[in-house]
């Protein structure tokens, strides 16, 4: 029996008709000799599910939303309620599978049912299938997302055989009618002892929390907060930032597109080297100059630097099998407003390695006890026109960027080898209506974008800026030797 922590539920309630709350990917597979089909999939998930809770859970409601779900068995389990195929028209281009996968990523998921689903692409041509998954942000993060995709892939062309699923020593299922009921009024009877402990605590972490930790007095406040819960972790300042008005804000539509290519993680790695830092540096530095780009070319470049949200996984060990979120998030600026690319690079380096000091000084928990301040029935009501408002008047955030590390090694599904995995996330009101994440795979960096159209009128062309990023970064201080050569590529490697 497992219930929805508040920031599970929190994924759950900020679903509207213009918001869809779940992360996916899209892989492309090589399938010459015709492996990956639909009854191959199916025999490899009714294989596998059992291995993975987010794919064989669903949701069981507590009656009048008074308390959060929980996690159920579904005793109904059908698989044809979540694995689908499709074939795109010729000539099968990459414009095309955007297209259609869009549109599947823009639909909400059916909550009678496990939170999930896969749909097979066929119609790519050159032997070639894409597989889309995906999974509701409230059952996974992007740590135990990858481990969920890991039980579904295998480290050679032939599958691996498993044992058959054990027969579970207990059921995992949700509580009755009245053990609902009366868990949902022993937490509302408790709850404002609970509120107060959890505004105590994110209030430690005030001056880190977008648009508060701008106002007056709250890095004062927060040095107060950590002082009356005796938390005496060293916590690096950060820089007071304002949210700079840009095309990427406002309310989103229930319209999706997205784009998706691949870089050269060896060309990433190599500037890396040469100047000293990380690869996820190097990649918000790819990010920023593409934005600053972008906006340029629309007379839409603000002043001030972009501020970006960059979820951070807190996920331990002991829990990787465990269904839900364990998640933060750092907030940092972006410079776009620096022309010179290596200066960019190096204030990238700068406000990363701050947040970063800080987070790992104190990971903030800020993100998890915001979500907890309010009752259930009461957040659920709220959430949709609290994120619609913060849209509108004060967005917290420009964009998220997320960057996934992945396997150096190729893997195979149902025998096909996987070329490229495009891992595609989420838009809300509040976060704004671009969504950019990386995944790194066999040699090559994988980016899947999304947008809102009403907010980005050119996801493609966001794509394209990358890797004229990463050549401002190649130049003749790097070395025309370590330049890999590798080109963006927009279907697969």
């Amino acid at each position: 029996m497992r219930q929805l922590t508040a920031l599970d539920a929190q994924f759950l309630h900020v679903e509207t008709p213009t918001t869809a709350a779940h992360v996916a990917g899209l892989a492309i597979l090589d399938s010459a000799d015709g492996a990956v089909t639909r009854s191959a999939l199916a025999k490899l998930l009714r294989e596998r599910v059992h291995l993975s809770p987010a794919l064989s859970l669903r949701l069981a409601e507590v009656p009048l939303g008074l308390d959060h779900p929980y996690w159920a068995a579904d005793p109904e389990f059908d698989l044809d309620n979540h694995l689908f195929e499709l074939t795109l028209p010729e000539p099968g281009d990459h414009w095309q599978l955007a297209d259609a996968v869009a549109r599947i990523h823009a639909r909400r998921l059916d909550r009678a049912h496990p939170l999930w689903e896969m749909h097979l692409i066929n119609g790519l041509g050159d032997g070639k299938v894409a597989v889309y998954t995906k999974v509701h942000h409230a059952a996974i993060d992007g740590v135990s997302g990858a481990e969920t995709l890991a039980t579904l892939l295998d480290l050679q062309d032939t599958p691996c055989e498993l044992p058959p699923d054990p027969a579970p020593s207990a059921p995992d299922d949700a509580p009755g009618l009245v053990e609902m009921l009366a868990g949902a009024a022993f937490r509302t009877a408790t709850h404002p002892v609970r509120a107060v402990r959890s505004v105590v605590r994110a209030a430690g972490d005030l001056d880190a929390i977008p648009i508060v930790g701008a106002l007056p007095g709250a890095k004062l406040v927060a040095r107060a907060a950590r002082v009356v819960t005796r938390d005496r972790h060293h916590r690096p300042e950060l820089p007071a930032l304002a949210v700079p008005r840009t095309p990427l804000n406002g309310p989103i539509s229930a319209r999706r597109h997205l784009s998706f290519g691949s870089l050269s993680l060896k060309d990433v790695k190599n500037v890396a080297k040469a100047n000293g830092m990380s690869v996820n540096d190097v990649v918000m530095t790819l990010c920023t100059s593409a934005l600053r780009s972008w906006l340029r070319e629309r007379d839409a470049l603000p002043e001030a630097p972009l501020v970006v949200g960059v979820p951070v996984a807190v996920r331990r060990a002991k829990a990787k099998d465990l269904v839900g979120n364990q998640i933060s998030a750092m907030v940092a600026p972006m410079p776009t407003n620096l022309p010179d690319p290596r200066e960019r690079l190096q204030a990238v380096v700068t406000a990363m390695g701050r947040a970063k000091r800080r987070f790992a000084l104190a990971p903030a928990t800020w993100l998890g006890e915001l979500c907890s301040i309010l009752p259930a029935p009461v957040t659920s009501l709220a959430t949709p026109a609290i994120f619609r408002l913060a849209g509108m008047a004060c967005p917290p955030i420009n964009l998220i960027v997320s960057n996934v590390p992945g396997p150096q090694f190729p893997l195979y599904m149902c025998g096909g080898r996987v070329l490229s995995y495009y891992p595609l996330s989420v838009l809300t009101d509040m976060s704004g209506g671009l969504n950019i994440t990386c995944f790194s795979y066999d040699g090559m960096l994988d980016f899947g974008i999304v947008a809102c159209p009403e907010r980005v009128d050119d996801v493609w062309g966001l794509l394209e800026h990358l890797r004229t990023a990463l050549d401002e970064l190649l130049d003749e201080r790097v070395g025309d030797e370590f330049r890999d050569g590798v080109g963006i590529d927009l279907v697969a490697r």
